[in-house]
């Protein structure tokens, strides 16, 4: 059983917490996630089975889109819903033509600094278990990039809520993003509610539900839908039999040298992943 599974994780669920709904839905203990999402995030979660979790850092490499809620005038220790509120002001002056202009300024590639709840390491702990132990250590910035920052909606108020649709790159934290935005406002903000639409070529219309995984009509995708734009390059049937024994083809692809490119058989099927070099390919991973 070899495949991606497109699944929504609900609310009060970690991404591990699927996984072992999978694994036991299954029986098969082979599987694993392609990208943390917050317990208190639903969206969508690609979960890879069998052969394919050798694609899980393909998958959590491609870009993210998220709809988000932006919630002005409190901000949290957390930076989302789920933390203590550190500070509340009225923000009733501010206008829907005010978070409109300020969006630009966090289109293209930022500087974030990872929030304390994140799971990145400083000093071989993971940030979110130090800040369960109270602790705050200095966090170096990193380079993210928003490609895209939309606002849908604007609720004014006392605490204006905004609706904003965003693709970035991975790594993004949209809390920090909200938080960031709050703070260039003068209001402050927190991320109030936060779902994924999409992680890489997998999107939330085409997404399954738990029930649906256990009813047993969840679609298993086969490993190549985990391509997205990752060339492609199909073989004759002589050199994907011989591929099969480990004997790369010889072939140079049309792509520059260090592109990851996919062996396909004639089927569609994936046999491999290669690295494009100066004299031919090189293989990576091979699945036949």
């Amino acid at each position: 059983m070899d495949g991606i599974l497109n699944l929504l994780k609900p609310p009060g669920m970690t991404s591990h917490d699927v996984v072992s709904v999978v694994r036991r839905t299954l029986g098969i203990k082979k599987v694993g996630h392609t990208g943390t999402l917050d317990p208190g995030v639903a969206g969508v979660l690609p979960i890879c089975v069998g052969k394919a979790t050798r694609l899980a850092e393909y998958i959590a490499g491609e870009d993210k889109a998220y709809r988000a809620e932006i919630t002005f005038g409190v901000t949290t220790d957390t930076q989302d819903s789920f933390g203590e509120v550190t500070g509340e002001k009225d923000a009733a002056h501010l206008q829907k033509g005010d978070v409109a202009y300020v969006l630009p300024r966090f289109q293209g590639e930022i500087m974030q600094i990872p929030p304390m709840v994140s799971a990145v390491k400083v000093g071989g702990k993971r940030l979110y278990e130090l800040a369960r132990e109270g602790v705050v250590v200095e966090r170096q910035a990193r380079p993210v990039t928003i490609h895209r920052l939309q606002l849908l909606a604007f609720r004014p108020g006392p605490h204006p809520v905004a609706y904003v649709d965003v693709v970035c790159s991975k790594g993004t934290y949209i809390r920090t993003l909200a938080a960031d935005i709050g703070e260039m406002l003068g209001v402050g903000a927190h991320m109030s509610y936060l779902v994924r639409t999409r992680s890489g070529s997998f999107t939330l219309p085409e997404a399954a539900t738990l029930e649906e995984l256990a009813a047993g009509t969840a679609p298993m995708l086969s490993p190549a839908a985990a391509l997205g734009k990752m060339p492609r390059v199909t073989l004759p049937a002589a050199a994907a039999a011989r591929l099969k024994y480990g004997v790369a083809p010889n072939l140079r692809p049309d792509q520059p040298e260090g592109t990851t490119v996919a062996l396909l058989d004639s089927g569609g099927d994936l046999l491999a992943l290669a690295t494009v070099t100066a004299t031919g390919i090189k293989l990576l991973k091979v699945f036949a």
